[in-house]
C-alpha cells in the first residue's frame, strides 16, 4: 500500500489518535498496559473510540459468560445487526476507547466460541475477516481478531448494494461484470461480456448503449453465489443474504444522455469507475467521475487491463489517478488496495468518510486481484441506517418509472424504485403526470425483485410491478406511481440554485438544456436569472426553468444537473410552481 495512504490509514487509526487520552480510569495496571502498547513500534495502538450508534462493536474478551450476560450481550448484537441493516463488525480483544490490548490463543478461541453461540442465538453467521498480532513486551504472543456479522433481516429476503458501473469506452467495464458475475475468466476478445448486452448493434461493436442490470450474490458466510454452476437468478437470490446489483452504463460520449439517467433515475449506492490500465485517464473518464462528484454518489476506481501491460506503465496510471482525486475540486483521499487486508480497511473507511477512494489494480483475463475486488464487496456495508431507513418507509408511497416493458400473458410491466413509503401486492396507486398533467388509477397485481417474487417492497428497493391491462401508451420514464391520498404537485416552472461547471460562452435567457432530477429527463428553457443578465463558467446564480413537452412531477431539494452540448451545470431544486398557477397565468 502506498506510504502516504498507510500512515493515514494503516490497520488501525490515523496517527493523530495516537495522542488521544484513554478512558478514564485509574488503575495501575491500564497505565502501565498503555504505556506498554505506545513503545509499540508495527502498529498504532488505537482505533476510534467506540460509537454508540453504527454496526461496529469494540469487546476485550467475551470468556465464559454468565447467563445473564451471555442474554445482554445477544440483545446487544441485535441491535448491531439491526444498525448495520443485517451487517455487524465486533473487534475482539479492543477496548471501548479503542485500545488494541490483544488476546492469549486460549481467550481468543473461548471468545469466538462464545460470538458464535451469540450469533446462533439470534440467527446469524460469523465470518472471521482477518487477525493479527499485537506487539506486546511479553513471551505470549496476543492477538486481536475482526469479525464480520450477518443476518438477513426478518423483514426483506437478501441485503441489497446497488453499484453504477462508470468509465470510458472499452474501458473493460461490461468484461470485469461478466467476469464477477458468471464466474469465468475472459478470453481476452471479450467473451465475458456478451451475456450482458441487450441489443444486437451491441454484440458486433462490443460497446454498450443501455442500461444493463446484473447481480452478484454472497451467502451468509461471505461466499460468492453467481451464475456458474448453471444457477439461474432466481437461485442466486434464494440462497444469497447479500446482493450487489450492478447498474452497467454506457461509456461512449453518443450515450451520455442514458448515463446520466442511470446515475440519476437508479438511485446508485456506490460508483464503480473503470481505467484501462493502458489508456489511462482518456474520454469520458473525467466525465463520469465529474458527474458521480455532483451527485454526491460516493465512488471507488478500479484499474483494469492489467496483464496487457507493463507494471510501470500501471504504476503510472495510478499516479495519474492520485494526482486528478487529490486535485482541489476533487479533494478525495486516494488508497491503493492491493492485498484482502487491504481490502477489509478499505470497505469500513470508505463507508466511513466519503473523502476517501479506494483503487484497485486487476485483470479479468488472467483474474489477478479479482478475488481482492469480491473480499471489499463481500464487506461493504450501507450508506443508510436503520433509522432514516424506517423514517423512509413510514412516508407515503412513491415509486418512480425508469422502466416500461410488455410481457406476454402478464400485460404492462413497470421497473424502478421505490423512493418513499411501502407497496404491497393488489395496492391501489395514481400513476403520472400524463402529458395533459393527470394521474391515473391503477392496482399492482405482482412485484418482482431480481426476478424473484415479492410480496412487499420496501424504500429504497429497486423491483418490477405488474400492472396488467393498464395501457402502456399512457406511460412513460419519468412518472411516478403515489398513494392517492398524496395529491402530488406538478409543474411547468420551477426554480433551481445552480452552478454552471462548463459554457463555451454566456449562459443567457431564452437557452435550452436537457434537465437531469431523478428519473425525470427533459428539455426545459431557461426563462430568468435573478440579479445577473448572464452566467460564465463556475458562476452560480438563481434560474428559472420551463418544460417544454409536459408537467413533471418534482420534489423541492431535489438533486438537479442539465446539459446542452459542452454546456454543463449542476444545483438543486428550491422552487415549485404548480401547474395549475401556470395555466391560469397562460
Amino acid at each position: 500500500m502506498d506510504s502516504r495512504v498507510s500512515e493515514l490509514f494503516g490497520s488501525a487509526a490515523s496517527t493523530g489518535a495516537l495522542s488521544r487520552k484513554p478512558a478514564k480510569n485509574g488503575s495501575k495496571k491500564f497505565k502501565n498496559r498503555s504505556a506498554r502498547y505506545q513503545k509499540a513500534s508495527n502498529n498504532p495502538p488505537y482505533l476510534p473510540p467506540e460509537v454508540e450508534e453504527g454496526n461496529i462493536e469494540y469487546k476485550l474478551k467475551l470468556v465464559s459468560p454468565t447467563q445473564y450476560r451471555f442474554e445482554h450481550l445477544a440483545t446487544q448484537m441485535k441491535w448491531r445487526l439491526q444498525e448495520g441493516r443485517g451487517e455487524a463488525v465486533y473487534q475482539i480483544g479492543v477496548e471501548d476507547n479503542g485500545l488494541l490490548v490483544g488476546l492469549s490463543e486460549e481467550d481468543m478461541n473461548a471468545s469466538l466460541k462464545t460470538l458464535r453461540r451469540m450469533a446462533e442465538k439470534v440467527g446469524a453467521d460469523i465470518t472471521v475477516l482477518r487477525e493479527r498480532e499485537v506487539d506486546y513486551d511479553s513471551d505470549e504472543t496476543h492477538r486481536i481478531a475482526e469479525v464480520l456479522v450477518r443476518k438477513v433481516p426478518d423483514d426483506q429476503q437478501f441485503l441489497d448494494l446497488r453499484v453504477a458501473v462508470l468509465g470510458n469506452v472499452d474501458s473493460g467495464k461490461s468484461t470485469l461484470l461478466g467476469v464477477l458475475t458468471q464466474g469465468e475468466l475472459d478470453n481476452g476478445r471479450g467473451r465475458a461480456r456478451l451475456n450482458l448486452f441487450r441489443h444486437l448493434h451491441e454484440i458486433q461493436t462490443g460497446r454498450t448503449s443501455s442500461i444493463s442490470i446484473e447481480i452478484l450474490g454472497f451467502d451468509s458466510k461471505g461466499v460468492v453465489v453467481n451464475y456458474s454452476e448453471s444457477r439461474t437468478a432466481e437461485e442466486i437470490c434464494e440462497s444469497a443474504s447479500k446482493m450487489i446489483t450492478f447498474i452497467d452504463l454506457a461509456g461512449h460520449h453518443k450515450y451520455l444522455k442514458t448515463t446520466i439517467f442511470g446515475l440519476t433515475s437508479y438511485c446508485p449506492d456506490f460508483a464503480m469507475l473503470v481505467v484501462s490500465a493502458n489508456t489511462g485517464i482518456a474520454g469520458t473518464t473525467r466525465e463520469h467521475l465529474g458527474l458521480a462528484m455532483a451527485l454526491k454518489v460516493p465512488i471507488f476506481i478500479v484499474v483494469s487491463k492489467v496483464d496487457l501491460c507493463a507494471k510501470g506503465t500501471v504504476e503510472r496510471t495510478v499516479r495519474q489517478l492520485e494526482r486528478i482525486l487529490k486535485q482541489p475540486g476533487c479533494n478525495k483521499v486516494p488508497m491503493l488496495v492491493s492485498s484482502t487486508d487491504d481490502a477489509v480497511t478499505a470497505a469500513q473507511k470508505f463507508a466511513q468518510s466519503p473523502s476517501i477512494t479506494p483503487i484497485f489494480t486487476l485483470s479479468s483475463v488472467s483474474g489477478e486481484s479479482l478475488d481482492v475486488l469480491k473480499v471489499f464487496f463481500n464487506i461493504l456495508p450501507p450508506l443508510s441506517n436503520s433509522k432514516e431507513q424506517e423514517e423512509l418507509m413510514q412516508q407515503l408511497t412513491e415509486f418512480q418509472i425508469d422502466e416500461i416493458y410488455t410481457v406476454p400473458d402478464v400485460g404492462t410491466v413497470v421497473g424502478g424504485t421505490l423512493y418513499s413509503g411501502i407497496c404491497r401486492e393488489g395496492e391501489p396507486l395514481v400513476v403520472g403526470p400524463t402529458d395533459d398533467g393527470e394521474f391515473r388509477e391503477l392496482t399492482v397485481l405482482s412485484i418482482q425483485r431480481n426476478r424473484s417474487g415479492c410480496r412487499v417492497l420496501r424504500a429504497g428497493q429497486a423491483a418490477t410491478l405488474a400492472l396488467g391491462e393498464f395501457d402502456r401508451s399512457l406511460l412513460r420514464k419519468g412518472m411516478v406511481m403515489v398513494s392517492p391520498e398524496m395529491n402530488p404537485d406538478i409543474c411547468w416552472r420551477f426554480e433551481a440554485e445552480i452552478v454552471l461547471l462548463f459554457h463555451a460562452k454566456t449562459f443567457h435567457k431564452g437557452f435550452q438544456v436537457t434537465v437531469h432530477v431523478g428519473n425525470v429527463r427533459q428539455t426545459a428553457t431557461v426563462e430568468a436569472l435573478q440579479g445577473k443578465d448572464e452566467l460564465r463558467t463556475g458562476e452560480k446564480a438563481v434560474v428559472g426553468f420551463r418544460f417544454i413537452k409536459h408537467p413533471e412531477y418534482l420534489k423541492l431539494g431535489a438533486k438537479l444537473l442539465f446539459r446542452e452540448g459542452v454546456t454543463k451545470g449542476i444545483g438543486q431544486v428550491t422552487k415549485l410552481q404548480p401547474a395549475s398557477q401556470y395555466q391560469e397565468q397562460a
